[in-house]
């Protein structure tokens, strides 16, 4: 249905498509290229993959490009790709204790078992606009790798270290300290792209839904609950990470594991402070949060709500809120639908209120 008040229809339509064409291919900057984006834009690019449910760089880089910089079109674009692609095959459970880790936090303990591993992180600096020309800086910006030992580029850990961190990512939390929130009913990974995920459905499918979820969104509702008076405080990171985890497959003849490609992840788990903790006041209830590329705010808020739907499930209607009102493309899709064509609807809503307004009236 088209706006039957503007003029020339069809010919209006493809009009401003080419207007927004103009925008993306005029001007006279150079042309962005893929590597670019990807090379100096690898959060926005992270985050569209993350949100997008598709671990492609270089097709997450295009749908930034095409969407003109904005994360959460591009994130509509790629997932809309993701939906043309066929599935060849599932990929093999692979546990977190492989991860190779290139930073590792544990903000609950001041000397974690494996240290800690700072990484690549503004945490500990100002957050200050840097207005100094950039020329002289990437002129005489290191080599990747100089002058840094090879085992902490690619994030390598010597294996006493890796076998202490793997002790449940808990950063040396006494042992019989965190409940074990596994589910029997819930063996595997729900599929929210086949089966829609309603409230009820098991936790794999919240954890799913979170992982894709909007950031920008996810924060902002993580913290609305968190700050809500019943909760004293925020809960508090055991273990944060961010690697490399190997993408495992079934090799077609002999039925074996076989890593075929590593995806980037940020891992957290928390736990929240509590005068009794639950879920028997001997053991505390954990939070968790896996999500694709370099993104610790989404991994620490996906954790805090993971944990909070979990204690509070009938509080707010949380559950629904973090299944249905965090997905992004759906979000915008629906306000987006807004800026088509409503007359009909409006003009219906119209003659209603008239209607109402007349029999008033009349009554004496």
């Amino acid at each position: 249905m088209g706006y039957s008040g503007v003029r020339g229809g069809q010919e209006a339509i493809a009009a401003a498509e080419r207007l927004v064409r103009r925008d993306r291919f005029g001007g006279t900057s150079p042309w962005l290229e893929l590597d670019q984006i990807t090379g100096r834009l690898g959060l926005a690019v992270d985050r569209v993959m993350g949100e997008a449910g598709l671990w492609s760089a270089g097709l997450a880089a295009r749908a930034i490009r095409q969407a003109r910089g904005d994360v959460l079109e591009a994130a509509q674009l790629l997932r809309a790709h993701r939906s043309t692609l066929p599935r060849l095959a599932y990929s093999l459970p692979v546990a977190t204790t492989v991860l190779r880790p290139v930073r590792r936090i544990a903000p609950a303990h001041r000397n974690p078992p494996g240290g800690q591993l700072l990484g690549h992180t503004t945490d500990y600096t100002p957050r200050v606009l840097d207005v100094t020309d950039d020329a002289p800086a990437a002129a005489s910006a290191p080599a990747p790798g100089a002058g840094v030992p090879a085992d902490a580029v690619h994030g390598v850990r010597t294996p006493d270290a890796a076998t202490a961190q793997a002790d449940r990512h808990a950063g040396a939390m006494p042992p019989g300290l965190l409940a074990d929130r596994r589910d029997p009913a819930d063996p595997g990974p729900y599929d929210i792209t086949r089966s829609p995920a309603r409230p009820g459905t098991p936790r794999s499918a919240r954890l799913t839904a979170l992982a894709r979820a909007e950031t920008g969104s996810l924060t902002h509702l993580w913290y609305t609950v968190t700050r809500a008076p019943r909760h004293d405080q925020p809960e508090i990171p055991i273990e944060l990470r961010r690697g490399r985890l190997p993408l495992r497959v079934a090799h077609p003849v002999t039925g074996g594991p076989v890593t075929v490609a590593e995806v980037r992840v940020t891992e957290a788990r928390t736990v929240r402070p509590d005068p009794r903790p639950r879920p028997d006041g001997s053991r505390f209830d954990t939070g968790y949060g896996l999500c694709l590329g370099d993104n610790e705010a989404k991994a620490l808020a996906m954790a805090g709500l993971d944990l909070l739907v979990h204690r509070d499930g009938a509080t707010d209607r949380l559950e629904q809120k973090v299944l249905i009102a965090l997905d992004g493309p759906e979000a915008s899709g629906f306000l987006e639908h807004l800026k088509l064509p409503h007359y009909v609807d409006f003009r219906s809503t119209v003659d209603r209120v008239r209607a109402v307004r007349a029999a008033a009236e009349a009554r004496p």
